[in-house]
């Protein structure tokens, strides 16, 4: 398989010579530079599998280099000449993630075998890269769970949208799972080998969103100390994924426009056109159709993003997939703690039944998650879930047959209850923090540690709840 070659050396007799060699004996795509400044550049902009770099140049000396090309892309294969050869060299350039290292001058077979060597590896990094995202994409699938009609179509939707080009978009209430739709898609499509871009529409006011898409130039802007590459640069010959979509700002949404109408874009104050092969998937939980009449969404973005549509149903509209998810996570999240915990309760699983989710995959995820961490058996029980019901024991709880106990028994156990579903709404509102709940509770931080201890409650599992967004 042909890769593409960049030669660095600031003599340019010895770059036209390697250039030769390598152009004739060899498929390879060749490009030299004599400037190592002008070669990251051309790196950054689309990286090479292989280097190849002389040791002594001036501004920056090839170990440097190394570093340079290393921190942009781990997996570039860097071979490094010098007519000054020393051992001393050649162990830190190899201890630097250098590929191999030859002396000048050197032998025509020397520098042919060594550049196929590196061709060879960096085959094998491409396959195992593949390999990886493929394996991640059956992730993505499995986590997707279901045996639901609306799951199974979905399902086969993805296998059949994947291996195309056209633009996706995915549309469903918070935490449904529309990353991992688009994640499932780009894990199976042609674009795999490369890893997909993402950014949350919702997360950056418009000025910082559109240089994170596009980039910017040096001087474009205060603090725009250098030229900068955006992710739509990063995303070229892969995946964008614009989560919530319709957050974009309506200057955005032009801009937006023109790269899925044209394969062109301008990054901040630039003013020369880039291009950009890139498929783009986007999500959002927003009704676009109702955004497009309060005149906030362009109806022309709409309808150039609306090629190929995901509908996530939410798991309210599904229960039958509940214990297949159920289970998913169960054992996630016992392999991730170090539980043996096999089952689910038919009470627990009535319970879970019972509930509306309204944070749909995502909340039963959470839920399951957390009962993992309190479960101190091989089954998960209701009161391992901490399930809101107005305040009262949840259905199955212990305490319903307290009166048929000794009392000492009893009382410890209907304290220990109480403690677990105070402390336990305590640390949900606080997101996990701990001084903000002993602060409601009007105890001491240590006293409150104390409690947690006797009740077997890890304040990890509560944060990120309060006040928590989620797609």
């Amino acid at each position: 398989m042909s890769g593409r070659i960049l030669i660095v050396d600031d003599e340019t007799d010895m770059l036209q010579l390697l250039e030769r060699i390598l152009s004739d004996e060899t498929d390879h795509a060749v490009a030299t530079r004599s400037d190592p400044e002008t070669a990251l550049a051309a790196f950054r902009e689309c990286p090479f599998d292989l280097v190849i770099t002389d040791l002594k140049m001036p501004k920056m000396g090839g170990i440097r280099l190394l570093d340079e090309l290393k921190t942009i892309h781990p997996d570039v294969s860097v071979i490094l000449m010098t007519a000054y050869g020393t051992i001393e060299t050649a162990v830190e350039a190899i201890r630097k993630g250098a590929f191999d290292y030859i002396t000048k001058p050197f032998r025509r077979e020397r520098i042919l075998v060594t550049v196929g060597k590196a061709m060879e590896w960096q085959a094998i990094v491409r396959e195992n890269r593949t390999l990886r995202r493929a394996l991640a994409s059956k992730e993505d699938l499995d986590a997707m769970v279901g045996s639901s009609a609306a799951m199974k179509e979905i399902f086969e939707r993805i296998r059949q949208v994947a291996p195309t080009n056209g633009t996706v978009t995915i549309t469903g209430e918070s935490g449904t799972g529309k990353e991992l739709v688009a994640r499932a898609v780009h894990g199976l499509s042609r674009r795999a080998a490369r890893q997909m871009v993402t950014i949350n529409c919702a997360a950056l006011p418009e000025n910082v969103m559109e240089s994170e898409l596009f980039g910017h130039v040096k001087g474009a802007f205060t603090g725009a100390w250098q030229d900068k590459k955006g992710l739509v640069a990063e995303a070229h010959q892969s995946t964008l994924f614009l989560d919530e979509i319709g957050d974009l700002s309506p200057t955005l949404q032009t801009k937006l426009l023109r790269l899925l109408q044209e394969g062109e874009y301008k990054p901040v104050g630039g003013v020369a056109t880039q291009k950009a092969d890139l498929r783009i998937i986007a999500a959002t939980n927003h009704d676009l159709k109702a955004d497009i009449e309060a005149k906030i969404f362009r109806e022309d973005l709409y309808y150039r993003l609306n090629v190929l549509r995901f509908h996530l149903p939410p798991l309210r509209e599904r229960k039958s997939d509940i214990p297949r998810l159920a289970y998913h996570f169960l054992r996630k999240y016992a392999a991730i703690n170090d539980k043996a915990i096999r089952e689910i309760s038919p009470s627990a699983m009535e319970a879970l039944f019972s509930q509306d989710f309204p944070g749909n995959v995502r909340e039963l995820e959470n839920l399951i998650e957390r009962g993992v961490i309190f479960c101190r058996a091989d089954a998960l029980e209701v009161r391992d879930l901490w399930l809101d019901n107005d305040g009262g024991p949840p259905p199955g709880d212990a305490s319903s047959d307290l009166y048929s106990r000794p009392f000492r028994e009893a009382k410890d156990e209907a304290i220990l209850n109480f403690h677990r579903r105070y402390i336990g709404r305590l640390l949900q509102n606080s997101g996990g923090n701990i001084s903000r709940a002993a602060e409601t509770a009007g105890i001491q931080r240590q006293y409150l540690h104390r409690l947690m201890k006797e009740a077997g409650i890890e304040a990890e599992g509560f944060r990120g709840d309060a006040g928590s967004g989620t797609s």
